[in-house]
């Protein structure tokens, strides 16, 4: 893991259960590019400690130098490849020698998108992958990072979801997609109701439609998406849990 961002005292922005002298330790999975990318950049220049959580380490360390020298941030990567329990088991060790804790963790990795595919015609081994990756990885990380969520004042998991898998909003097309962000909000319910007694809150997050996505032209900016993403991370204690949300609003599930 690269060396911590280096922060002067008492500069980080004060967040809920995160003081000054503290920063917020958040681990951002896919982060490499997109959304995970620019959210890793905001999380650096306003004093926080993002980990970079990346399945190619060299793409990560690119990612991570291309940040040192045009936003004057270093952050930490880590290889993580969701679809293997023990990569995750392993990352989250490493998380633990170097920061003892995990105050955040956006599970924002995601498959490719099936945005051509039907479900009546479905390439169920891409429905396959999708599951792997959207719900399992997911899964497996908050699983593997929970402990160190434990260790947080505020322990926040954010799921990166999408309106595409709204149930009252459910159409036809992208049917892996679609279906596995469906299972990934159930996930999110489940796993509100049983860690909110410890005060961890877990929601779901839609990022909108972003043209980093190779979906077409048209789509909102990386920087916006990761706005939204990151109001989830900055919920104060005892604020929302279970939910699903986009820019801070309730969408229907």
């Amino acid at each position: 893991m690269q060396g911590r961002p280096t922060v002067a005292p008492g500069s980080a922005t004060a967040r809920p259960g995160h003081p000054p002298d503290r920063p917020a330790v958040v681990v951002v999975t896919g982060a490499n590019r997109g959304i995970g990318r620019e959210l890793v950049r905001r999380l650096a220049l306003r004093g926080d400690t993002p980990v970079m959580a990346v399945r190619d380490l060299a793409l990560g360390r690119a990612a991570a130098r291309e940040l040192r020298v045009h936003d004057g941030v270093r952050v930490d990567v880590v290889r993580l490849d969701v679809t293997d329990a023990a990569s995750c088991s392993r990352a989250a060790d490493e998380v633990h020698r170097c920061h003892g804790r995990v105050d955040a963790l956006v599970n924002n990795a995601g498959a490719p998108r099936d945005v051509r595919g039907t479900a009546a015609a479905a390439d169920l081994d891409v429905v396959r992958h999708a599951w792997e990756v959207d719900v399992l990885g997911a899964w497996r990380a908050t699983q593997a990072f929970l402990p160190l969520l434990r260790r947080s004042a505020a322990g926040r998991v954010v799921n990166v979801s999408a309106e595409a898998g709204s149930l009252a909003n459910m159409g036809g097309g992208a049917p892996g997609f679609r279906v596995s962000k469906a299972a990934l909000n159930a996930l999110t319910r489940m796993l509100a109701a049983e860690l909110g007694r410890e005060g961890i809150a877990v929601n779901s997050v839609c990022p909108g439609w972003v043209a980093t996505d190779a979906r077409g032209a048209g789509g909102r900016s990386a920087e916006d998406a990761a706005a939204g993403v990151l109001r989830a991370v900055d919920l104060p204690p005892g604020g929302t849990t279970g939910d699903f949300l986009r820019d801070g609003r309730r969408l229907p599930w």
